[in-house]
């Protein structure tokens, strides 16, 4: 299995419900790294996993949807404890939409799995996997 990984990160804000977040539960700022680690069985035709270039891109894109703002304040996270690794889930979908529309180019179409890890800490990270 071959495989690439690009990183960007993400600064937001948010508050959990439920007594196992304790203090996290007001009001507080998040600062992740992320990774996207795209995978396949096989290089392409140009013998590379995914254009690196475009993928830094398209994850750029997608976690600027979320960089600076309060996930509280967003329709689409209304009622959601918008954990780590929710987080992950939701950034690994959103980075399938975007190979499926052929966003990171037509060899991106033989990718077979995505994984993406927020690191909150040197110590602490959750990641969600995905195949294509």
């Amino acid at each position: 299995m071959f495989s690439v990984t690009v990183r960007e990160h993400i600064m937001i804000a948010h508050s959990f419900r439920g007594e196992v977040f304790g203090p996290a539960q007001r009001l507080h700022g998040a600062t992740f790294l992320v990774d996207a680690t795209f995978r396949r069985t096989d290089l392409d035709a140009d013998n590379i996993v995914v254009d690196m270039g475009l993928a830094s891109t398209e994850l750029g894109q997608v976690v600027a949807e979320f960089s600076y703002r309060n996930l509280d304040d967003e329709p689409e996270f209304a009622g959601v404890n918008t954990s780590t690794e929710f987080l992950a889930k939701v950034i690994a979908d959103r980075l399938a939409d975007r190979v499926h529309a052929g966003k990171l180019g037509e060899g991106a179409r033989g990718l077979t799995g995505i994984s993406v890890t927020l690191h909150e800490s040197h110590i602490a990270w959750a990641s969600y996997e995905r195949t294509l």
